[in-house]
């Protein structure tokens, strides 16, 4: 009867030995996910020149006022009620323009360019355009500055409806500098001649825009 009392306690001795190893194990698995989530890979980094995400800006076409998106200065020409959305990008140095407009006179060209202030009550508010490399002479009509690599123009011409766009890319640095604030609609297609370049007649509207 002893001996098989002693057999009894040894065999529930072992069975509590594995039991302690076996919770044991158990118990790690939060140390295990503990260690695991140490050497999770950290976020990387985005990329150098990786684009950031581009800025827009968008109107409908009203008199002036204050509080007014878009500007029109000749109602004849860029009705009350047009609209226009302003989307630009920067990347590696380099920048892209795109303008689209809406409700604007049908089958016609226009010129628009980058300036460098924002709107006012009249299309002069708007300063002369935006140049990477700044024409000393002004107004700057030498092509050697006037041109739309040095200068950002977004000419473009109306379908039936009215609607037009224009995209331009170019080596311009408009997200660090502070001289690149609207967009100002004009008359006509941009001259490139000497004495006339960069010239496309009447600032007919305006949009103050982030570039």
């Amino acid at each position: 009867m002893l001996q098989q009392r002693t057999r009894l306690f040894g065999s529930i001795a072992g069975l509590c030995t594995a039991g302690a190893l076996l919770a044991g194990c158990g118990g790690g698995g939060g140390g295990d996910s503990a260690e695991h989530a140490q050497h999770q890979p950290a976020p990387q980094a985005p990329v150098q020149g990786q684009s950031a995400a581009g800025k827009q800006t968008s109107g409908t076409f009203e008199n002036f006022s204050p509080a007014a998106k878009a500007i029109t200065y000749k109602p004849d020409q860029v009705p009350v009620g047009g609209q226009i959305n302003v989307s630009s990008s920067n990347a590696d140095g380099k920048s892209k323009v795109t303008v689209e407009v809406k409700g604007l006179q049908p089958n016609r060209s226009y010129g628009a360019h980058v300036h460098v202030k924002s709107c006012g009550p009249t299309g002069e508010d708007a300063g002369s355009h935006y140049q990477e490399k700044a024409d000393p002479v002004k107004p700057s009509v030498d092509p050697a500055f006037a041109n739309p690599q040095n200068e950002v123009w977004l000419d473009f011409h109306t379908d039936a409806q009215g609607n037009g766009t224009a995209t331009a890319e170019g080596a311009w640095a408009l997200a660090t500098r502070d001289d690149a604030q609207s967009v100002v609609i004009h008359e006509t297609h941009t001259h490139s001649e000497p004495g006339k370049a960069g010239s496309a007649g009447s600032r007919l509207a305006c949009i103050s825009s982030d570039f």
